[in-house]
C-alpha cells in the first residue's frame, strides 16, 4: 500500500476543513463590508462552497464503502466527516439568517464572532495537517486546546451580546431576529469544538 493511499483519509479531512475555513473567510468579508442588497448573490457564493464540500465529503464516504482496511476505525472516519460537514452547514446558516430575516444592518459584535469562527477553522485545519501523525505529533493537542479556548471565548461573547440585546432592544421583531442570529454564531463555534472533540476521541482510542 502506497504512502499516499495510507494517508488518503487524513489528507481528505484537511481538505474538508479548508472548505469550512473558506466559508468562514467569505462570511467575514461579507460582515466587514455588509450590504443587504448583495445578500442573495453572496448566499449563492456561499452555497457553492458548501456544495463543493458536500461533494468532497461524499467522495470520502464512497471510498470508505469500498475500502477493506482503513487507518482508523470506519465509524471514526464517518464521525469526522459528519462533524466537519456540520461546521460548513452552520456557517452557511448564519448567512441564511441574514437573508431570511432581511437583516439590513449588523450589530458590532458580529465582527468579533466572525473572527473567532475563522480562528477556530484555522486551528482545525492545522490540527488535521498534524492528524496523520497523531501518535507522535507535539502540536496536535495544542490545536485542539486552541479550539476549546476559542469556544469558551465565543460563549462569553454570546452571553454578553445576548444580554446587551435584551437590555437595549425595544422592537420585539428585532429582538427575535438577533436572538436567532447570535445563537447561530454560537452554533458555529460549538460545531468547531465538536470536531476537536472527535479528533481527541480518536487519539485516545489509538494511543
Amino acid at each position: 500500500m502506497s504512502k499516499l493511499k495510507k494517508n488518503y483519509y487524513f489528507v481528505s479531512f484537511s481538505e474538508l476543513a479548508k472548505y469550512s475555513l473558506r466559508e468562514a473567510e467569505l462570511l467575514n468579508e461579507i460582515i466587514l463590508d455588509y450590504d443587504n442588497r448583495d445578500i442573495k448573490e453572496e448566499l449563492n457564493n456561499m452555497h457553492e462552497i458548501e456544495h463543493q464540500a458536500d461533494t468532497a465529503n461524499h467522495t470520502v464516504i464512497f471510498k470508505l464503502i469500498r475500502e477493506f482496511i482503513t487507518p482508523i476505525e470506519r465509524e471514526d472516519i464517518i464521525a469526522i466527516c459528519q462533524t466537519i460537514d456540520n461546521v460548513t452547514d452552520a456557517i452557511e446558516d448564519v448567512l441564511l439568517c441574514f437573508y431570511m430575516y432581511n437583516v439590513k444592518k449588523l450589530r458590532p459584535e458580529l465582527v468579533e464572532f466572525s473572527r473567532i469562527v475563522i480562528d477556530s477553522c484555522k486551528a482545525l485545519v492545522k490540527a488535521f495537517d498534524e492528524f496523520h501523525d497523531f501518535k507522535k505529533s507535539t502540536k496536535l493537542r495544542d490545536y485542539i486546546v486552541e479550539v476549546n479556548n476559542l469556544e469558551e471565548k465565543a460563549d462569553r461573547l454570546y452571553t454578553e451580546a445576548v444580554r446587551k440585546l435584551y437590555v437595549d432592544t425595544v422592537d420585539p421583531i428585532e429582538l427575535i431576529i438577533w436572538d436567532k442570529v447570535l445563537l447561530q454564531f454560537e452554533n458555529c463555534c460549538d460545531a468547531c469544538e465538536d470536531v476537536a472533540d472527535v479528533i481527541e476521541s480518536v487519539i485516545m482510542k489509538n494511543i
